[in-house]
């Protein structure tokens, strides 16, 4: 009898340990429930942290995350307004705001990442669609680039301009979040940012794209070398004009110098040799033996008259004397 009170016991106090487990759960603070009975919410969503009690084995316990949720889209190519093809990577910030909204739309994270890929992705084609490249790319109107002003420095206009926008990057992607905001709200679904991750060229197109880049590149440095060149031409010929200006100007000052020192010297020389008739003589002799130097060599043959100035001084002379 005893044994049998014993089993009955245990029997109850393992039901009433089960009873209180399936009654009793917890909230974390990162998480809010939806009590459901049958598979039908019940009552106001449960948003506090604690230990909470439920109607055991007909109602269950579904948690969803409170904290602020990570949506990043995949790359997908899309034209823009100016029909060149790009590869679009997004990433977006929610958080659910309505968890009974939340889970009688959609259940689970999974089915908000599947409905935020289709309502993201289908706002961000039509942003990019009635957007050219360079508003998506740019992310300010005013920015002038620092290519501009050495290009300007060196003559060349337009080859660094940056090309003028009206929106840019940063509107844009506004723009994609008002479109998709209100449609997430629907979902119990807070949508609290989306940016860019990264925009790039499709392959079929970026071939294309560095090349046209190139050749620009290459065209404005033909206008720089050209320019260069033609700057060399124009030192290189005030260089030569300037040398034979100096040289032009050294030779008239050389030729004054020598023709002032040859009138000083004659000056010289005829105030030395006049003084007196045998000083004109010895003048006349040096003269001429000077130029006999310049004129007779070992193998020179002299005609002269008689009476030739240069020939009264060779007229005593030995033949035989060295």
């Amino acid at each position: 009898m005893k044994q049998l009170k014993f089993v009955i016991l245990a029997i109850l106090l393992g039901a009433s340990a089960i009873v209180a487990v399936n009654s009793l759960y917890t909230i974390d603070e990162v998480e809010q429930v939806i009590i459901t009975q049958f598979g039908r919410p019940i009552g106001e969503p449960i948003t506090t942290a604690g230990l909470k009690v439920k109607s055991p084995f007909v109602q269950d316990v579904n948690r969803i995350d409170k904290r602020i949720l990570e949506w990043d889209g995949r790359s997908t190519d899309m034209p823009t307004k100016d029909k060149l093809y790009i590869e679009v990577d997004l990433f977006a910030r929610w958080r659910i705001v309505d968890p009974l909204q939340y889970f009688l739309r959609l259940r689970d994270e999974r089915s908000a990442q599947s409905r935020l890929n289709d309502i993201l992705g289908s706002e961000t084609r039509n942003a990019v669609a009635k957007h050219e490249l360079i508003e998506i790319i740019r992310t300010t109107k005013d920015r002038v680039p620092v290519r501009d002003e050495v290009s300007a420095a060196g003559g060349i206009e337009d080859s660094g301009d940056l090309v003028p926008i009206s929106k840019g990057r940063v509107l844009i992607e506004q723009e994609i979040y008002n479109a998709s905001k209100d449609k997430v709200t629907e979902f119990g679904v807070e949508l609290l940012d989306i940016r860019f991750k990264r925009i790039n060229y499709n392959e079929s197109v970026r071939v294309k794209i560095y090349d046209r880049m190139v050749s620009e590149r290459r065209q404005i440095a033909e206008r720089f070398r050209s320019e260069g060149n033609g700057e060399a031409a124009r030192i290189g010929g005030e260089r030569v004009r300037e040398l034979d200006r100096i040289q032009s100007e050294a030779y008239r000052e050389v030729e004054e110098i020598r023709g002032e020192a040859d009138a000083k010297a004659t000056e010289i020389y005829a105030k030395a040799y006049n003084k007196s008739p045998q000083a004109v003589e010895f003048y006349e002799f040096t003269r001429t033996m000077e130029a006999y130097r310049s004129i007779i060599t070992k193998d020179s043959t002299l005609i002269l008259s008689t009476d030739s100035d240069l020939f009264k001084f060779l007229e005593g002379m030995d033949p035989d004397e060295d």
